[in-house]
């Protein structure tokens, strides 16, 4: 089973992820992965939802973890995987 990372840190991850325009790799509790740009964190009344750019919004309770898609740019400059 893939790790489960606390909800604040998830909500970190994909709030950042919004603010520098970076790709985030999800992996929600079912299972199921993606890798999108968060454009998103909604608070609404039936829940927090993040909100992607290719994907269907997302309740962030949903999400076992959250991180980036790719290396920081600043320090490393490869190719696409």
């Amino acid at each position: 089973m893939s790790h489960i990372i606390d909800r604040c840190d998830v909500i970190d991850v994909l709030e950042e992820s919004t603010r520098l325009h970076r790709r985030v790799l999800v992996t929600l509790k079912s299972g199921r992965h993606f890798v999108d740009e968060t454009r998103a964190v909604e608070t609404n009344p039936d829940g927090e939802w993040a909100v992607f750019r290719d994907h269907d919004r997302v309740l962030v309770d949903d999400i076992a973890s959250a991180g980036p898609a790719e290396p920081p740019e600043s320090t490393y400059r490869g190719g696409k995987h």
